[in-house]
């Protein structure tokens, strides 16, 4: 059978998050996870079936690719498809055909499963390897000590003190009320958190979220972060260990964050918290013109 590149839409979103969510598993190379589908979701749920390509064979998906922002396509596959040359010969050529309207034309980047059959054709294909990325992961079988703060789950009362710390800790973050809405009503979120940390003086100094993938499944920080007022205090520390606690609670086997290499400060605080390293992952990139 053929394989077809599909662009799901609004009433696709659900089947789209349901595999991503099958697919997930500790064994498995950091990938695309249903969190991140929940995160882009601030966008709004036409925004983000716009950013989804399918690539499916008799009805069944087998690769699910995300444009999160400009050039970038976080792509992941399942997981007994990886080896899969008729699939990753597809994926090469929609990739690289414009009239595909999957990648536009200039400096791209692409994601994929370490180990996968398609980064072997990117590589052939001229992509390079890009800047490191370190995933961290956290085994959720043992106990998550306390973090030694007020921990607060975010509620829509609490909406606009958990967007203006993001603000406050994210430089050029555009996180509004509203997006943190509309990233809420999302079908990601209802198995998601969105924390508060605060300090002695009762002020909101760091954020994180979390999403779940289903009971025995690795769970997702995306994303964390202390308010730039109220850095080198252990606050990152603090609130991505009631990050693991949450995910924790809510079934994970697993807790899972990826982060820049070159990120030494973030790399430190997640092993601070008892994340444990991962081989680095890096995108591949291509500065080529398609013709």
């Amino acid at each position: 059978m053929a394989i077809v590149l599909g662009k799901p839409g609004v009433d696709g979103l659900g089947e789209a998050v349901g595999v991503l969510r099958e697919w997930q598993s500790d064994g498995a190379p950091m990938q695309l996870h249903p969190g991140d589908l929940g995160w882009f979701w601030r966008s709004g749920a036409e925004a983000t079936a716009a950013a989804i390509r399918t690539w499916s064979r008799d009805g069944r998906i087998l690769g699910v690719g995300l444009l999160d922002g400009p050039g970038l396509l976080r792509l992941t596959i399942a997981p007994d498809a990886q080896r899969d040359g008729e699939l990753a010969q597809q994926l090469l050529e929609d990739v690289t055909e414009p009239e595909r309207d999957v990648l536009p034309e200039g400096r791209v980047n692409i994601e994929a499963p370490m180990g996968a059959v398609i980064q072997d054709l990117l590589s052939e294909d001229g992509w390079n390897a890009d800047e490191p990325w370190t995933p961290l992961r956290r085994d959720l079988t043992e106990r998550v000590d306390d973090p030694g703060m007020r921990i607060e789950v975010v509620g829509p009362e609490q909406a606009h003190v958990f967007t203006a710390v993001h603000r406050a800790a994210f430089d050029g973050s555009r996180f509004t009320d509203e997006r943190w809405h509309a990233m809420a009503g999302g079908l990601p979120y209802a198995d998601a958190r969105c924390l508060l940390a605060y300090d002695d003086q009762g002020i909101a100094v760091a954020a994180v979220t979390v999403w779940s993938a289903g009971p025995g499944r690795p769970g997702l920080l995306e994303p964390m972060g202390v308010h730039r007022d109220h850095r080198r205090n252990g606050y990152g520390a603090a609130i991505t260990l009631a990050a693991a606690a949450a995910l924790q609670q809510l079934g994970s086997s697993s807790a899972i964050v990826c982060t820049p290499s070159s990120n030494i400060g973030a790399v430190a605080t997640y092993e601070s918290a008892g994340f444990q390293p991962r081989p680095e992952v890096r995108d591949r990139t291509s500065c080529r013109r398609r013709l």
